[in-house]
């Protein structure tokens, strides 16, 4: 059986922090050209017992209400975050609960980062094929801001907390998902990682220490560390290769794509990415400026803001990279995508 995504919706915490504000409490910091470079001019920001589930379940509910869909009808949750309420239990048992869905529901979380929309549309995609699934309600869920030492600007001007959910079904009539790659290359793992919190290196004392590098961030090992120009130079290179993989996956040239979405990094990136691939810029469509990169919840994002501009017929590459390191990219035949 074809799986189509169905529907989609997004949510954001209410707090907002703009540029202005970390030019203010940061004076050393040049957010007029930092600002200009990444394409963002503010982020959403959870509160402090505000939690990726949280961001999951408004947008589930959204979607829920607002696309008029019986939670009776679905079999299946899934749930992708870094950053989940607990160790265990699994968020996405707890989030069946919250939704009202039915006790028959196959619910679990997975973890992955900026390729994790597109893992979770393979997934949802292997579970409709096989007959697992006739309903899958995807849930995406990311607090980063909660993982950022407030002085790291190689980090905190990027990223922003959202939520999103989407229903992938085997009934027609949407967005079918056809063709969808998947990698990872766990060699370029401490290029964005968490170092201590886990039980790898579970925290203590030592890893409470702060340390400031030579450009001036602070963080400490229970922080959020990313070495930008590694990932940069990872996606120039990996992403071009992905698209062409994925296109010769689907039987496509590259001028039967009408829409690429890509994970939402920052502009520049996205901007050398868009280069790089030869692409109008009328195909790109983007959405960062006032969410930032939000990680997992970036495409569809894009997909719900852009969405309803595309057209029955057209052909949708979405592609996601980063964190792992990790990549995914999947084709949809645009339908009758309901938004909430």
């Amino acid at each position: 059986m074809d799986a189509h995504l169905a529907a989609l919706a997004y949510a954001l915490p209410e707090r907002v922090v703009t540029n202005d504000d970390l030019a203010r409490d940061h004076a050393d910091w040049d957010m007029a050209r930092i600002g200009g470079k990444v394409g963002i001019t503010r982020r959403h920001v959870a509160a402090p017992d505000e939690t990726s589930a949280d961001l999951a379940y408004a947008a589930g509910r959204k979607l829920l209400d607002g696309a008029g869909i019986d939670p009776a009808t679905i079999d299946c949750l899934l749930f992708c975050t870094q950053t989940p309420d607990h160790v265990l239990p699994t968020s996405a048992c707890i989030l069946q609960e919250r939704l009202g869905l039915g006790t028959n529901v196959a619910a679990f979380d997975f973890n992955q980062g900026c390729s994790g929309y597109v893992y979770g549309l393979g997934i949802a995609k292997a579970f409709v094929a096989a007959g697992m699934a006739r309903r899958v309600l995807f849930l995406t869920g990311e607090t980063y801001s909660k993982l950022i030492h407030p002085r790291d600007r190689t980090v905190r001007v990027l990223f922003g907390d959202a939520g999103s959910a989407s229903l992938i079904e085997a009934a027609p009539g949407g967005a079918r998902i056809g063709a969808v790659r998947l990698g990872s290359d766990g060699a370029g793992a401490q290029n964005l990682i968490v170092q201590a919190g886990g039980f790898r290196r579970p925290r203590d004392a030592e890893s409470a220490v702060e340390t400031t590098d030579e450009i001036g961030c602070t963080r400490t090992p229970e922080h959020l560390f990313m070495d930008g120009q590694a990932i940069t130079t990872f996606a120039l290179q990996r992403v071009p290769a992905l698209v062409a993989d994925t296109l010769a996956d689907a039987g496509l040239a590259v001028d039967a794509i009408d829409h690429f979405v890509f994970h939402q990094a920052n502009a520049f990136m996205n901007e050398r990415l868009r280069g790089r691939l030869k692409l109008p810029v009328e195909k790109v469509p983007s959405f960062l400026e006032t969410v930032g990169n939000t990680v997992v919840n970036t495409i569809p994002i894009v997909l719900r803001e852009a969405g309803p501009r595309f057209t029955a017929g057209q052909r949708v590459l979405a592609a996601g990279f980063g964190v792992g390191y990790s990549w995914g990219a999947a084709v949809l035949e645009w339908g009758d995508v309901r938004f909430a």
